[in-house]
């Protein structure tokens, strides 16, 4: 499955996941077909199949199991349909979510924030916390 917009990243497997803040514009193009919002609060109402996770500015999800679950069905739904993966910013949440979700696709625990920063965003995965998250991520 591929996007005609920009930013996403191509995992390992062929995958690809569109990371994006929603501070920003909509990217031109296709719309997601499912969509994972990292917020404090609900997101705005989108047309597509979504999943919120509560998950504050700077922290970490406040149900990681919740999370977990949620990048697993992320990168199976990215075989065949269009993700997206966004918060407030695009870089610290979507960038420590996009390196889990590596993470499932064979990325290293150890490598994966490093992958993200270079395959996503170098400024992604923004504070010490959520770069030991990823690390202990399984």
């Amino acid at each position: 499955m591929t996007w005609d917009s920009a930013p996403s990243v191509t995992l390992p497997s062929g995958r690809v996941i569109r990371g994006r803040g929603l501070r920003h514009a909509m990217p031109t193009g296709h719309l997601p077909q499912f969509g994972v919002y990292l917020l404090g609060k609900p997101p705005p109402p989108v047309p597509w199949d979504h999943t919120w996770l509560r998950w504050p500015d700077f922290r970490l999800p406040t149900d990681p199991a919740a999370a977990a679950a949620t990048f697993r069905e992320a990168w199976e739904r990215a075989a065949t349909s269009r993700v997206e993966i966004a918060c407030h910013g695009g870089r610290g949440r979507t960038g420590t979510a996009l390196a889990c979700i590596a993470i499932l696709d064979g990325v290293p625990p150890a490598a994966a924030v490093a992958w993200v920063r270079e395959h996503y965003d170098r400024h992604a995965v923004e504070t010490p916390w959520q770069k030991r998250y990823v690390r202990s991520f399984t």
